[in-house]
């Protein structure tokens, strides 16, 4: 009998070994996902400067939302979408701008190569395809384009605590539609070139922080 109660009593605790390991296991995963949202600035580059249409240097606001996952320490990916709005120069035509884009990009922390930085501080790599959709306002919102981009950008955190660092974005999205705006020419403002932009946002970790940046 006494055996027996022994048995029982291993089998107990084998069972809530790894019921507490699964439960361990699934919180792990769940740290791995953050929240991204950012605001800030742009320059929308046209690759056309030559038809009186150019926009300011300095435009806002650009507006980033997206959701991260880590696959390791170091790499991850994620999907993000981003809205910027621009105006035109004293010097050009009237016009503006509304340039939106999403990108799935691979995502790179540099804690390993960097490690002489301060702990709170980290820097965090990211590129990737996307679309891009452009709608001038006003008269010309029928010359809307649509065309694919590259995004490529650096992150710079500080970490606040354990769910939440605060970031500098610097990125810049790649045209990859060429030099051709229309074929036949459309008459009034029309975009398709480049976009870069610096932000400023918050990273939220969800239900921990394996993985801060």
């Amino acid at each position: 009998m006494a055996t027996y109660f022994k048995t029982q009593n291993l089998i107990w605790v084998l069972a809530l070994t790894l019921l507490t390991t699964s439960l361990s296991t699934a919180q792990r995963a769940e740290e791995r996902w953050k929240l991204q949202a950012s605001l800030g600035l742009n320059n929308p580059i046209d690759v056309d400067d030559r038809d009186g249409y150019f926009s300011e240097y300095v435009n806002f606001p650009t507006i980033n939302l997206g959701v991260q996952h880590m696959f390791s320490n170091n790499l991850g990916a994620k999907l993000d979408l981003g809205y910027n709005r621009s105006k035109s120069a004293d010097r050009s035509k009237e016009f503006k701008l509304n340039y939106t884009r999403i990108n799935a990009q691979l995502v790179y922390d540099f804690k390993d190569i960097l490690n002489f930085l301060p702990a709170p501080i980290g820097a965090v790599g990211h590129a990737g395809p996307g679309i891009s959709m452009t709608t001038p306002l006003g008269a010309d919102t029928n010359n809307t384009y649509t065309y694919p981009n590259v995004l490529g950008g650096l992150e710079l955190h500080y970490r606040v605590s354990e769910t939440l660092s605060v970031f500098v974005d610097g990125s810049y999205a790649l045209s990859l539609s060429g030099k051709d705006k229309y074929r036949p020419a459309v008459d009034g403002y029309s975009f398709n070139g480049d976009l870069m932009y610096v932000a400023i946002g918050v990273s939220v970790s969800l239900s921990g922080c394996n993985y801060c940046y």
